[in-house]
């Protein structure tokens, strides 16, 4: 087995490493050389990537590492393929970097799973597992497959899922740890769980379809975050909504021009088959809008927009409540997280305009057309009540990655699940 030491020196590498080289080795351990200031770790993550492909088995952090230092260096040197194989650098911060890593693999194994092994019924299963294993006797679920979708007026989850043979699912996790049934629900979460993602009858091309995988990364990132609040001690009521289901085309498919009725009367033409995760998060939206809970935050891989505005670095976050913005992007902040407002006003609503409805799901146009992220955001704002006071959206940007590079691995990043954590346990 191949073992390496790791530590950090402020000194520069020896001449013959090279000019600024991050990183130096002697026998049985290397040094990261942190030659200036540094914020966000990215020197730390830049080696970390370096002794990835270095095909180590275990590696132990040695000498003096603040937190954060460690975090990155976790962050980035977990890949797919090798996890579980760090020895933390000191006892103090032990505990909250196991609880950070366990929810890290978490979201990003669920992320990266095969759309073949992940169907809408076992992500919405396997979700309920993992949060019941951190808190048996406080978590209890219930789920609605199928044509019970429709008994429930979850018609957006129903139309979407429906041209799969495998049902989609609504599922509902309650997080009670005060053992009082009648107790307020303090937080709602919503995630899109699209486990794949075809495009509908307005198909991907397969570039675009083959990591399509990662379409239930907000799924992923809520129940992460939710886990992660748990083992951090939150002691609030809190329930999950899951929007599972796989956008599929088949004879039973929904298609171009149906018109689809929401519960709350709202009707929503399909121009764009593909335009699915904000159909799916409605009525996600609606059931945690039920249960009158002061804040909801939803989380989506759910535009190609807010991507092409932020890059793979970044999440956007969108919120009518301004006052609430400014206090995620704080917490987006505190945990190092990096995250950018893009635009929403309450005319974002009248952005993708119908002549059979009262709004289209999309624009017909590639992309959604100008401003797609805040047009998106807007369509949701449809499906919240009090004028979206306590709402938080948060579009995945930074989600996934479809390669790595120098400072992240390829596939599900996790990045979000500590400012969600954040926020239910300060709100």
């Amino acid at each position: 087995m191949s073992r390496l030491s790791i530590q950090l020196s402020n000194a520069p590498a020896a001449a013959h490493w090279g000019k600024n080289a991050v990183l130096s080795f002697d026998n049985e351990s290397a040094t990261i050389h942190l030659l200036s200031d540094d914020p966000q770790h990215r020197t730390i993550r830049r080696a970390a990537r370096i002794l990835d492909g270095l095909n180590l088995d275990f590696v132990t952090l040695c000498g003096k590492w603040q937190i954060e230092q460690q975090w990155a260096f976790a962050y980035s040197f977990t890949s797919s393929k090798k996890q579980h194989h760090i020895q933390w650098a000191d006892d103090e911060n032990s505990n909250t970097l196991t609880q950070r890593y366990q929810a890290l693999v978490f979201t990003r194994n669920q992320t990266n799973a095969t759309p073949e092994d992940l169907s809408p019924e076992k992500l919405a299963s396997s979700s309920v597992e993992w949060l019941t294993s951190l808190s048996p006797s406080h978590v209890s679920a219930k789920q609605w497959v199928g044509e019970e979708l429709v008994e429930q007026q979850w018609h957006g989850l129903y139309n979407v899922g429906r041209g799969s043979q495998r049902p989609p699912v609504m599922l509902e996790v309650d997080f009670n740890p005060t053992g009082d049934p009648l107790a307020p629900v303090s937080a709602a979460l919503v995630g899109k769980g699209i486990t794949f993602d075809s495009g509908g009858y307005s198909i991907k091309g397969s570039e675009g379809m083959l990591h399509m995988k990662c379409d239930m990364g907000g799924a992923a990132m809520v129940t992460g975050g939710l886990g992660l609040a748990i083992m951090q001690g939150l002691d609030k009521r809190v329930k999950l909504y899951l929007c599972c289901a796989e956008n599929l085309i088949s004879g039973h498919a929904y298609k171009l021009g149906d018109v689809i009725t929401y519960k709350n009367g709202t009707t929503v033409e399909i121009v764009n088959t593909d335009a699915e995760g904000r159909l799916v998060l409605a009525d996600g939206l609606m059931a945690a809008c039920e249960t009158q809970a002061p804040l909801i935050i939803d989380a989506a891989t759910l535009t190609g927009a807010a991507s092409a505005a932020l890059g793979r670095d970044y999440n956007a976050f969108f919120a009518l409540d301004k006052n609430l913005m400014q206090r995620a992007l704080g917490y987006a902040n505190e945990e190092n997280e990096p995250a950018w407002p893009l635009p929403l006003e309450k005319w974002h609503q009248e952005k993708c305009p119908s002549h059979y409805a009262d709004t289209a799901n999309s624009r017909a146009q590639k992309g959604g057309g100008a401003g797609g992220a805040s047009n998106a955001a807007g369509f949701l704002s449809r499906f919240v009540s009090n004028d979206g006071q306590g709402w938080l959206h948060m579009d995945l940007a930074a989600a996934f990655n479809d390669s790595a590079d120098a400072y992240t691995p390829a596939g599900a990043s996790g990045l979000g699940i500590r400012t969600i954590a954040k926020a239910l346990l300060s709100e």
